[in-house]
């Protein structure tokens, strides 16, 4: 028995062939996509910036090492009516009660930075919730208020750290900007680091007890101004309803069904 092609056959089922081709590099795209999606949605995100169309950015201060320079910076701060948030250590609030009493009645928000500074990042969810309600505690008991903030050491976060951040009504902050600040650059190196790079919503890390923070704190400021912009505190800046992380660590409003 022969099997007879002609043109129009052969063309027949190429256009067929062609089809379940197509049909199955389409389902393998869309189930390829989908994954990517699920992927990206359940992975836990910090906020690294906030996406705004007012011209604010967040200063933020971490306190884990020295206490001495903290009367010159709330100096300067209160001369630019301006305040900040500072993210502190549980073992610099048992040293230093007294300066986290100044910088709460100098009406700057006061973040949790952990109890003890470790990496966290190594810990068990337990462990790293043992570490934001001992360093909260603390906190709460020379401000009489609760922290909502959080800010891993070393900067250090994975689904972990940020889940027991959740589950301890804190929100985890990271940076887009760094000063640099702890390695002993001057005023001026930190300042051309952040000159070209601030945009609306950028959160900037800095630190106290460094060799010139608060020697720089009042030129860095005045700079940020020039440019129009406001400082504000995090939680001033961050969106606390209705907000997605995007991927690159941006904190986005989400759109509404009929946009």
């Amino acid at each position: 028995m022969f099997i007879v092609f002609n043109k129009d056959k052969i063309n027949s089922y190429l256009i067929s062939l062609g089809t379940v081709v197509i049909l199955f590099v389409m389902a393998f795209m869309i189930t390829g996509e989908q994954t990517v999606q699920t992927a990206v949605a359940t992975k836990e995100l910090p906020i690294y910036n906030v996406e705004t169309k007012e011209k604010k950015i967040a200063f933020t201060m971490n306190c884990a090492w020295e206490a001495d320079d903290i009367e010159k910076i709330l100096e300067t701060l209160s001369k630019h009516n301006t305040h900040i948030t500072f993210f502190m250590v549980g073992d610099f609030v048992n040293r230093y009660p007294e300066a986290v009493k100044k910088i709460a009645e100098a009406g700057h928000e006061i973040g949790n930075h952990s109890d003890t500074h470790p990496h966290v990042n190594n810990l068990s969810l337990e462990k790293n919730r043992e570490e934001i309600q001992k360093c909260s505690q603390k906190i709460e008991q020379i401000t009489g208020k609760k922290t909502t903030l959080y800010r891993g050491p070393y900067g250090e976060y994975n689904d972990t750290v940020i889940k027991s951040a959740k589950s301890q009504n804190h929100t985890t902050i990271q940076w887009n900007l760094d000063t640099l600040d702890y390695s002993g650059l001057t005023g001026e190196e930190m300042w051309k680091r952040l000159e070209n790079k601030l945009t609306p919503g950028s959160i900037i890390l800095s630190h106290n007890g460094t060799k010139h923070t608060a020697d720089s704190l009042e030129m860095l400021l005045e700079q940020i101004e020039q440019k129009g912009y406001k400082i504000v505190t995090v939680s001033e800046l961050i969106h606390k309803e209705n907000y997605y992380i995007d991927v690159n660590g941006t904190q986005r409003i989400q759109a509404k069904n009929n946009e």
